[in-house]
């Protein structure tokens, strides 16, 4: 299948994600104006105009109403995604690095980057009702990071916990009743560029500079199984249907220039779940992958680049005819 070239950033994608029915694509890059398209065609639906500079992270509510930004303007946003209205603005000491709703959306989570004298902090805010109010009302929950960066973040079970992935490759999983370190475990050697959840929440994949992509246990940070590259992974995404991992990643932007498209290994890599083998390789990207996500059908995928393309690749049957060779006894 011919994948859908969706062209509307100027500069490198950040983050994309889907809503939970599956319809519309949301994409935020450097260009700090966050798109939002139809993902069945590829049509653009909007722009939400507001930020002033990079828009690190975004996020959409199970219900389709609101959007969450974050930005290097430091500035957390919130808007309407019916009029495209920037409902609120929370104004922070430092760039808001990751944005997260709960899955009831009665809360979101988003952190700052330790910059200028400011430490990095985490903060809970009450997003039961958006509207103006947000801006001056006090977070529910905020607390200092001391040791490292957040760089990542996805929230626990039953919205009781948060999981933050930090630069140093530390996974720390944190009360929300309390704002106490519940659990700590070290099993990257360098920065996690991104966290995913599973489809029902229980399992966690993350991706790291230390070339390899890890899958977790949502509630115990037990690590269950790791999936090896010969390059940083900048994002993995878990099939919602099928025992599918998907790795895009690359070498830094910076060294980008000095290598042909083939040696700079910009595939989208498919890994199966269970037995951590690679069986498959999609190219398309002109740069490295920043950002995976799954259609919530499982029947195809986007990727965000360092190109500033999103590509919406639907699969072929061959892909959900593939099965793996192995002995039952």
């Amino acid at each position: 299948m011919k994948p859908l070239m969706l062209q509307g950033h100027e500069r490198a994608i950040t983050q994309i994600k889907y809503n939970r029915e599956g319809d519309l694509l949301f994409s935020a890059a450097k260009d700090s104006k966050p798109n939002v398209w139809w993902s069945l065609n590829g049509e653009r639906l909007g722009t939400f105009n507001g930020h002033g500079g990079v828009v690190w992270c975004l996020d959409v509510d199970w219900q389709t109403i609101n959007l969450i930004t974050g930005g290097g303007d430091s500035s957390c946003r919130l808007w309407d995604l019916e009029t495209g209205k920037n409902i609120a603005t929370i104004k922070t000491n430092s760039s808001v690095r990751t944005c997260n709703f709960s899955f009831s959306a009665y809360q979101a989570a988003y952190t700052t980057d330790k910059a200028m004298g400011h430490p990095c902090e985490v903060f809970i805010i009450d997003t039961r009702t958006i509207d103006d109010s947000i801006s001056t009302q006090s977070p529910i929950l905020k607390w200092e990071i001391t040791d490292s960066k957040v760089t990542s973040m996805v929230w626990g079970t039953l919205d009781e916990t948060i999981i933050t992935g930090h630069e140093t490759g530390d996974l720390i999983q944190w009360d929300l009743r309390t704002g106490k370190k519940v659990h700590s475990i070290k099993e990257h050697t360098h920065q996690i560029n991104d966290m995913q959840l599973s489809r029902d929440g229980t399992m966690f994949i993350t991706a790291s500079k230390d070339q390899t992509a890890k899958l977790f246990d949502t509630s115990s940070l037990e690590l269950l199984k790791e999936y090896k590259t010969e390059r940083p992974v900048n994002s993995a995404a878990l099939s919602p249907i099928l025992d599918h991992v998907v790795l895009g990643g690359g070498q830094d932007a910076m060294e980008v220039t000095t290598t042909s498209t083939r040696q700079g290994k910009f595939d989208a890599r498919f890994f199966h779940l269970v037995f951590e083998e690679e069986f498959g390789r999609v190219k398309g990207h002109f740069g490295p992958i920043n950002s995976l996500a799954f259609h919530p059908d499982g029947k195809s995928y986007a990727s965000g680049g360092e190109d500033g393309y999103v590509r919406v690749q639907s699969f072929d049957q061959s892909y959900f005819d593939y099965t793996f060779d192995y002995n039952r006894d």
